[in-house]
């Protein structure tokens, strides 16, 4: 079978994270048997963490201040730790913590090893190894508690931390799982209260000393829980094998692995489980795209979890079973189910992976649920300094500032040169927004005739651009042909008065001719008329134009013989309307 490209950490910054997953399945399907130690498979449900005082608030509980650990709390189950500013030293403790194994169990052959030829180490047992993709046939589905994460819900805010503090990580491991990573981190990391071996050091740096002390104390106890019931070869060998695998673990980026051993009624099951933090300045929707790109025989999702957005990956995996840890001596292939999440950071340069495999798929329902709720209990916090560039591929360039893009002008109304502004409909006085509509006739479903059954009446409105104060100017000369002024229809079944001057003025005989008003009202535009046929309700008012100036100086009132002529002229001449 071809590797694929996609576990190669060329072109996956998640690769070394997975290897080690894949090195746990292979652990638990080569060393765990019927006479392996198990958990019943309620203990991965039995607590209700959502429920626990603390479950809302994990960054309040004391836990190592500056290293990835975790701790089991009651009733909750393990809480861990991990942030972007706890590197840790790189101290090597994978040979001093065998060598310590090898003389609490009395020496001896471990598994798939030769006595006696120099250190133990993992190559020896042909780890780590890599999974490969399997036939898409055998994904497995994407389960219902995964597909229920995408639904919308609600989001924390990262908890607050200091300055330097950098991005930090914590969630809740459900019972059930042991895990295989010291609690106080690797060497460098966290303040320990380990002592150093009595027998002194050498030249290992004191907090070396007493991580692979506290390593090696864990490693033993795990195996003695696994292996309660058999003999100490056994536990020799699982805790000498996965302590070779130290070194790799930190390298990967890893905060925490851990292996599980279920009884689901009456049959074994195991699971692996990886938390790892990795550089990727993606956001979560680059990333989900690059995932379904890259990774072609998985189903990806994108789902929205109690601490962010995040991408959630399901696809079936080949791990092989080394021949030296194999029973038969034979090296072979399992195929496993693995669920793989990828939660970003708040400091935009560092993903959370948390991936989980089993080699039962008759048993992936009951393992995304504990999957699932992990996941829900992610919480986050961050000290507001965006993550270096250093370590991390440049972020894409900021798209340039938006241009506005001008909109081309509306093609404008044809209104009479000598009237300016916007049609609309003013209502009467006594118009009522809330009174019940009448029904509609089957007449009032035909178009409206003419623009004189409309209720209200048209006015114009002065454009934006209407100044008030604008110097006046002289209007157009009018028209010499004489207009018949059309009645204004009164929504009372009345003709109004003649309007010619609203204002109570008139103009002097001699001032310049005003130009005569269109002989019906201007169209109204159709998305402003109602779907009715009865006259329309209104007072009919005059607006006036851009140029007028009110404060312009008022022609003297004409003396009562110029009031007669000027009312003669009205009588025979247009209709005079100072503001046009």
């Amino acid at each position: 079978m071809t590797q694929d490209v996609q576990f190669s950490a060329e072109a996956n910054p998640f690769a070394a994270a997975e290897q080690v997953c894949a090195t746990l399945g292979t652990l638990t399907d080569a060393l765990f048997d019927e006479r392996t130690s198990r958990h019943p498979a309620a203990s991965l449900s039995t607590l209700r963490p959502a429920e626990h005082p603390a479950a809302e608030a994990l960054f309040g509980l004391p836990l190592a201040p500056n290293g990835p650990v975790h701790a089991a709390v009651d009733r909750l189950g393990t809480v861990l730790t991990a942030g972007t500013a706890r590197p840790g030293s790189g101290a090597r403790v994978a040979d001093r913590v065998t060598a310590a194994l090898h003389t609490r169990y009395g020496g001896g052959a471990v598994r798939g090893a030769i006595a006696d030829r120099g250190t133990t180490s993992a190559a020896l047992f042909h780890l780590p190894v890599t999974g490969e993709f399997a036939d898409p046939k055998l994904r497995p589905p994407f389960a219902p508690a995964l597909a229920a994460l995408a639904a919308g819900q609600q989001t924390r805010q990262p908890v607050e931390l200091a300055t330097g503090a950098g991005a930090e990580v914590r969630l809740v491991v459900p019972p059930g799982f042991h895990p295989l990573t010291s609690p106080g981190g690797p060497a460098g990391v966290c303040s320990r209260t380990v002592p150093a071996p009595a027998g002194g050091a050498g030249d290992v740096a004191p907090a070396t000393a007493a991580a692979a002390e506290e390593l090696t104390g864990h490693l033993a106890e795990v195996a003695e829980e696994l292996f309660s019931g058999d003999g100490p070869e056994r536990r020799r060998d699982f805790a000498v094998i996965a302590a070779t695998l130290a070194d790799l673990v930190h390298d990967a980026g890893t905060v925490y692995a851990g292996v599980c051993a279920l009884d689901v009624d009456g049959r074994a099951s195991d699971a692996a489980l990886v938390v790892s933090l990795a550089r990727h300045p993606l956001p979560i929707t680059a990333l989900a795209t690059e995932l379904a790109t890259v990774r072609r025989h998985a189903e990806v999702w994108t789902v929205l979890l109690p601490a962010g957005p995040a991408a959630v990956l399901v696809e079936g995996r080949t791990v092989p079973v080394p021949g030296p840890l194999s029973a038969d001596g034979q090296r072979r292939w399992v195929v496993t189910s693995a669920v793989e999440a990828f939660v970003p950071l708040p400091d935009g340069g560092t993903v959370l992976c948390v991936q989980l495999s089993t080699a039962q798929p008759e048993d992936w329902d009951l393992y995304t649920r504990a999957f699932a709720e992990l996941l829900k209990s992610v919480q986050f916090g961050w000290d507001g300094e965006v993550a270096g560039a250093a370590p991390v591929p440049a972020t894409p360039a900021a798209a340039p500032a938006p241009v506005p893009v001008e909109k081309e002008p509306e093609e404008a109304e044809e209104v009479p040169a000598d009237l300016r502004g916007t049609p609309v409909q003013l209502p009467p006085e006594d118009f009522n927004p809330f009174a019940p509509v009448a029904e509609a006739s089957p007449a009032d479903a035909e178009p409206q005739a003419a623009p004189a059954r409309r209720k209200g009446t048209p006015v114009m409105v002065p454009p934006p651009d209407f100044n008030p104060f604008a110097p006046e100017s002289l209007p157009p000369t009018p028209d010499t042909s004489p207009a018949a002024a059309a009645p204004t229809t009164d929504p009372f079944g009345t003709v109004t008065a003649d309007q010619s001057d609203p204002f109570g003025t008139t103009l002097a005989a001699q001032g310049p001719a005003v130009p005569p008003p269109p002989s019906a009202p201007p169209a109204v535009p159709a998305q402003a008329v109602p779907a009715q046929d009865a006259p329309r309700k209104g007072t009919p008012v005059m607006v006036p134009p851009p140029d007028f100036n009110p404060f312009a100086p008022e022609s003297l009132p004409p003396t009562p013989d110029e009031a007669t002529e000027t009312d003669a002229a009205e009588a025979s001449g247009p209709e005079t309307r100072p503001f046009g």
